[in-house]
């Protein structure tokens, strides 16, 4: 690999920077340069600590057992419910040749009920309180951001779209706009720990320690996301920062059974929500194909969506990283990301023919989509926050694309500081 294709992340980081700054509310107000510079070098520490140091990897990497474990225990659940479309033993031989079914909705998504039940007991525990309270901590320490948008940096690793806002419903009325739309651009660059294994597990054929990676992923993002946010809504020099104790709220589990239930029943919902989700995006994406077949062919083929998007985003994710010739195909996969859903991207990336990118490229590509900035999490996160603070409801809705742009640039980040840190 040339000098020129390893290094070449450094100019998407300026790039990514320098867009951030472009869709600034106030271009004349920096977040100060030893900040930015300080936000930078975080993001690359955690890149090499996590990915580069074996001994820290192992220890991310034994998120890959357990998530296994929850796997092989949740295929116990899914197969008597199920049958063989679950996972049990099959009835009937298969031709020579022939694979086992997987049934994504009955051998795959179950996990998401599992783990948002097992993610409530922690919680409620105080074991899952603890880190989100440590992570708080760090940010805090490293990057001096207040302790409201600290704790949602934390809770955001862990807690969905609308749960993670909850962590933080009791300050809402009282947080500036840019905390406002740093907690906003935090959850848009991570995902939930249940989401989490449900993508690891999509990926784990085409990526080794799926799982390891995204946690990484979403460890390297906060401090992407709050130099992206800093950068877009940079405030004004009179607000004050939002203190608050450290501690998270508590969500309202009355005992281990009543968290096991209410995970059980969110998991359900969420559940049922991916399920809804993929088949009409898989229905609307073949609908706008159709349409555009109508067009004339463009280098002997039919457009597709997929083609747009690649043509579109090839740019940036060769900014990022990734070498030319695999470029279109990459930002194929963003664009899926940025305006269908994540899931459907990361379904996309494992299907795709071996060879069509380079592991390389595989790693930037997994990281650069590994964040719920969609198009449908901006309504989600709009309403959670209006039905939390109503006085707060047209604000958070002028800021909901602002975040959606904030949080692909983060996780842009990310991939370039993969792409630097991966040879």
């Amino acid at each position: 690999m040339e000098l020129f294709d390893q290094l070449r992340g450094i100019i998407g980081l300026a790039a990514l920077m320098g867009l951030a700054w472009a869709f600034s509310e106030n271009r004349a107000r920096l977040p100060g340069w030893r900040w930015m510079a300080g936000a930078l070098a975080l993001q690359g520490v955690l890149a090499v600590l996590i990915v580069r140091v074996p001994a820290i990897w192992a220890a991310v990497g034994l998120a890959n057992d357990a998530v296994a474990a929850v796997e092989q225990a949740t295929l116990k659940g899914s197969s008597y419910m199920f049958g063989y479309l679950g996972g049990a033993e099959l009835p009937f031989a298969l031709r020579e040749g022939a694979q086992p079914p997987l049934v994504i909705a009955f051998q795959i998504l179950p996990l998401v009920i599992v783990f948002s039940a097992l993610a409530a007991l922690l919680w409620h525990w105080g074991v899952l309180r603890w880190i989100v309270n440590c992570l708080s901590f760090l940010l805090r320490r490293s990057l001096g951001v207040s302790g409201v948008v600290g704790l949602s940096g934390g809770a955001s690793v862990f807690l969905g779209v609308v749960e993670a806002p909850l962590v933080t419903r009791a300050w809402f009325g009282r947080v500036s706009r840019a905390e406002l739309f740093q907690i906003m651009t935090l959850t848009m660059a991570t995902i939930s720990g249940a989401i989490l294994v449900l993508y690891a597990t999509t990926l784990r054929a085409v990526v080794p320690d799926a799982t390891g990676h995204m946690i990484a992923a979403s460890l390297i993002s906060l401090p992407a996301a709050l130099l992206v946010a800093r950068l877009m809504v940079p405030g004004t020099p009179d607000e004050s920062a939002t203190e608050v104790d450290g501690e998270a709220s508590d969500l309202g589990y009355a005992s281990s059974i009543d968290a096991v239930i209410k995970g059980t029943m969110d998991g359900m919902q969420l559940f049922l929500a991916v399920i809804a989700v993929i088949i009409t995006v898989f229905a609307l994406v073949a609908l706008v194909d159709m349409a555009l077949a109508l067009l004339p062919l463009v280098e002997g083929e039919a457009l597709t969506l997929k083609r747009i998007f690649g043509w579109a985003l090839a740019p940036l994710m060769w900014l990022i990283g990734v070498p030319w010739a695999e470029a279109q195909a990459a930002g194929a996969l963003m664009g899926t990301k940025a305006v269908l859903n994540e899931y459907v991207a990361y379904l996309e990336l494992a299907a795709l023919p071996a060879g069509t990118l380079g592991p390389r490229s595989q790693l930037i590509v997994t990281y650069a989509l590994c964040g719920v900035a969609n198009l449908a999490s901006v309504g989600l996160l709009v309403s959670t926050i209006g039905t939390l603070c109503p006085e707060r409801r047209a604000e958070a809705a002028g800021l909901g694309m602002k975040s959606w742009i904030g949080g692909n640039l983060a996780t842009a980040m990310t991939g370039a500081w993969i792409g630097l840190v991966t040879w």
